[in-house]
């Protein structure tokens, strides 16, 4: 899969950061708006997805690997597990608030919903690109 033309590439190029960056920010404030973890992991999955059409996938690969969106994926389910062990570390509910809830409104104003959400949002970024690369490797029966 070498890539595409000129133009595709020249757009993919220039919308990457902002399609990335909006999902950042779909995660962070996935809290105090519609949105979150898993829809921000979507998008997120969805700009380099963008970049491999464009590219080619030997393009993107030497940028990153499988073996980065698998430790991605481990950090994730890590983060998750371990923000639902500290409501029970600190004597509430797996995944209750244990933070302080901040000033309404606020972007830290949701206690652990903020890291719970960054979590999910590294989970859901890292499981798609996975699915991804693994359906590309399969098709072209590519090795790393």
């Amino acid at each position: 899969m070498a890539g595409m033309t000129v133009i595709v590439k020249t757009i993919s190029r220039i919308l990457f950061p902002f399609i990335f960056l909006f999902g950042i920010y779909i995660i962070i404030h996935g809290h105090l708006t519609p949105g979150g973890g898993f829809p921000g992991g979507v998008i997120i999955a969805a700009s380099v997805a963008m970049l491999i059409l464009a590219y080619g996938l030997e393009r993107v690969l030497k940028s990153t690997s499988f073996t980065q969106a698998e430790v991605l994926d481990t950090l994730g389910s890590l983060t998750i597990a371990a923000i639902g062990i500290l409501g029970l570390i600190f004597g509430s509910y797996f995944l209750q608030n244990t933070l302080p809830l901040g000033e309404l409104g606020r972007l830290i104003s949701g206690g652990n919903f903020l890291w719970l959400y960054v979590g999910v949002g590294i989970k859901v970024t890292a499981g798609i690109l996975l699915i991804l690369l693994a359906m590309l490797f399969a098709t072209w029966g590519e090795k790393e």
